[in-house]
């Protein structure tokens, strides 16, 4: 009688605790995969009306996309610049971050009329978060350290539609990305 209770209540209890081990993979794979954000198809409109730095710096890295949301790429652009240098908004809009990052200066600008936002780093920033600021408005300057482009002081410039990256060259309009105006040559007989 003793082991007909005993089995009576180890049986139940065996079932449930094989139920548990056998569900529990079950509950852990609900856990969505972590996606990359897909790019937005809309167009990136040529909003720009300045570079960040200089008139037309050398691009010494530019916008390589990653394949997942933590691989390896490059998240935005590299433009040459001396420290010091002031670093300009490109489009009109409002100042959504100014301060330190990873011991880093970052600015990080809305641009009016739009759903993009741009980052600017290693800055020291002359702004504070909220501030409207016009095209070609000084933001900050270039920080002498801080820099990732090696031995070389530079502004890594971002672009972000959402939690999406793009490409920044695609907001400057061709008369900017281009060598300048078309000029006329003489004919010559």
């Amino acid at each position: 009688m003793r082991r007909t209770m005993r089995c009576a209540l180890l049986w139940p209890a065996l079932v449930l605790g094989l139920a548990a081990v056998l569900l529990t993979p079950l509950a852990w794979a609900d856990t969505p995969p972590v996606v990359p954000p897909r790019p937005s198809t809309a167009p990136v409109p040529p909003v720009a009306r300045a570079w960040p730095v200089g008139v037309r710096p050398p691009v010494l890295r530019g916008w390589e996309p990653p394949a997942t949301v933590y691989g390896p790429g490059h998240r935005g652009v590299d433009l040459a610049a001396p420290a010091g240098a002031p670093v300009r908004a490109v489009a009109p809009g409002r100042v959504l971050f100014a301060g330190r990052v990873a011991g880093r200066g970052v600015v990080s600008v809305a641009l009016r009329g739009t759903d993009l936002r741009t980052t600017y780093e290693p800055v020291r920033a002359s702004v504070r978060k909220g501030q409207e600021v016009g095209a070609g408005a000084v933001v900050g300057v270039v920080e002498p350290t801080g820099s990732h482009c090696g031995t070389r002081t530079c502004v890594h410039w971002g672009l972000l539609r959402g939690d999406a990256y793009l490409n920044p060259l695609s907001v400057l309009p061709p008369w900017l990305l281009g060598g300048g105006p078309s000029r006329l040559l003489p004919i010559l007989s």
